[in-house]
């Protein structure tokens, strides 16, 4: 049996650019730890095919077994080449695990990671800093760890390919594609940046976790074509029909929607004089056993089929089954400096799970009243609350699973200024037209201008106008006719002083505002 279906850019490398897109994308921007979940749900998906890679792995393994017990003499100088590439595999994947651990000791401390492992949980998967954008540069490309990453993954590559003869170049170039450390991708052009610097420059610790949890997978994946590879260079046919087995190779479990998913079907232990037909859901596909299908539409996706060898007139039927997940391409960002709220405010927040539907998603505030409105969560803090807590679940498979969570500081609303509104339009302190100012139409109001970052209602209860060494004092936002009187007979470069200015917002308290000059000209 030969190597993978060679193609211009296979679907894993589609999936590998528009990583890159996305991480180079994100170069610039503080992005928070629970916002990161699109990519901590892309690492858990990655953690769940390493585990069926290296569960298919093994089975490989004890088919190799079973063919050197019954045809040692055809077997062993195969097999021993297997048991060196499951060498290698495991020393590269586990430096890649070490190497994760590294960067989350860096943001967690060695202690935090130490005493993880030492109670038998991985580190890496409960990154208590998970935005951290400082660690990846610094560990990966001024410590120089990246170049010897990237160097090893080069002659792991390079050491699988020299294993596979001229004929089957079409595997060669998978491995070498699917392992490619050439340079990467930005949002523009491609071939731009050396693949070290658009995997850790500037790189969130989530996001790199990610990547780096990829690679493991394809590790894995490699790992199992290359000794598929091996075991049909055998030919001890006479063994390997005693024992037939169906498995189903993914190049990822997880999918974008848009992308492809692609898998390799085959059967292990076939004689390779014999090809043998393939049939998902009743369709027959290629006679290389590659199932690809356009990805739409998000959750789990499910398929059923079937290998039909003939042997010897005897037609033998191995059913498979297989699953993947197909999640929404989203990200969300925030900055991490501004995670603040305002007391008798409703803040409007929206809350979103990649690959999940926003009726699924739950949000629970410690420390202020929620409710949803219009698609957006509504919170409103009270007085004396100092901080308070978001947390989001989602249901998965049935199931209410916590998401993340994300703590806000509680600020009172900062004061308005007053301005003297006419016509739509406002003046702050400075000089203004004696017909605009006396004409009666004018109000005097309480925002936070055009440039403001807030858009609160304020009313203006009082006020009181110097004019000419006389106080005024008046009810509401409009001048008094009194007032008004004064104005008019106001000259050039006089001036008109709004002191003492009483405004109330949403929360109902007033504030006192500072004084407005407005100078006639």
């Amino acid at each position: 049996m030969g190597g993978a279906k060679n193609c211009p850019e296979t679907p894993r490398q589609k999936m590998i650019g528009m990583m890159y897109l996305v991480l180079t994308a994100m170069l610039a921007l503080n992005v928070s730890t629970d916002i990161l979940s699109g990519f901590t749900m892309v690492d858990n998906s990655l953690h769940s095919s390493i585990k069926a890679s290296s569960e298919r792995n093994e089975k490989l393994y004890e088919s190799f077994q079973v063919a050197l017990e019954k045809n040692p003499a055809k077997t062993q100088e195969w097999y021993d080449k297997a048991l060196e590439v499951k060498a290698q595999a495991d020393s590269l994947f586990n430096y890649i695990q070490g190497f994760k651990e590294d960067l989350v000791a860096g943001v967690d401390g060695r202690e935090r990671v130490e005493s993880m492992k030492a109670a038998g949980q991985d580190p890496t998967l409960s990154i208590q800093n998970n935005s951290d954008l400082d660690i990846t540069g610094t560990y990966g490309l001024v410590e120089g760890n990246a170049k010897i990453l990237k160097e090893n993954v080069a002659q792991y590559s390079q050491y699988l390919t020299s294993l596979i003869d001229e004929k089957n170049g079409d595997l060669s170039r998978t491995i070498q594609a699917t392992l490619a450390t050439g340079r990467g991708y930005n949002a523009h052009d491609r071939d731009s940046v050396d693949w070290e610097v658009a995997v850790f420059d500037g790189m969130p610790i989530g996001a790199t976790m990610a990547v780096l949890s990829k690679m493991q997978n394809d590790i894995r994946t490699t790992e199992g074509q290359i000794v598929q590879y091996l075991m049909d260079q055998t030919d001890a046919g006479d063994v390997r029909v005693n024992k037939l087995n169906a498995y189903v190779i993914p190049n990822s479990n997880y999918v974008i929607r848009g992308g492809k998913y692609s898998a390799q079907i085959i059967l292990a232990a076939v004689d390779t004089t014999q090809r043998p037909d393939y049939f998902v859901d009743g369709v027959k596909i290629n006679e290389h056993g590659i199932y690809e299908v356009t990805a739409t539409g998000v959750g789990k996706k499910s398929y059923n089929g079937e290998i039909v060898l003939t042997n010897d007139e005897e037609v033998v039927k191995l059913p498979f089954s297989s699953e993947y997940s197909v999640g929404e391409p989203a990200v969300t960002i925030s900055n991490v400096d501004m995670n603040i709220m305002y007391r008798g405010y409703e803040n409007k927040f929206s809350v979103s799970v990649p690959g999940v539907s926003n009726d699924k998603v739950r949000v629970s505030v410690s420390g202020a009243p929620v409710r949803q409105q219009g698609g957006l969560w509504i919170i409103s803090p009270g007085e004396n609350v100092k901080k308070v807590t978001i947390s989001v679940q989602a249901e998965l498979d049935g199931k209410m699973q916590p998401m993340g969570s994300q703590e806000y500081r509680v600020k009172q609303l900062p004061p308005p200024t007053a301005f003297f509104s006419v016509r739509e339009k406002e003046y702050p302190t400075g000089n203004i037209a004696a017909t605009l100012l006396s004409n009666g139409s004018g109000t005097i109001v309480a925002s936070y201008g055009a440039d403001g970052l807030l858009d609160v209602p304020f009313t203006v209860t009082s006020f009181k106008t110097i004019i000419n060494n006389q106080t005024t004092p008046a009810t509401g936002n409009k001048f008094t006719k009194a007032q008004l009187d004064q104005i008019a007979k106001l000259k050039k470069n006089q001036m008109v002083v709004l002191q003492d200015i009483r405004a109330k917002g949403p929360g109902g308290q007033e504030l006192r505002l500072s004084p407005l000059v407005l100078t006639v000209n």
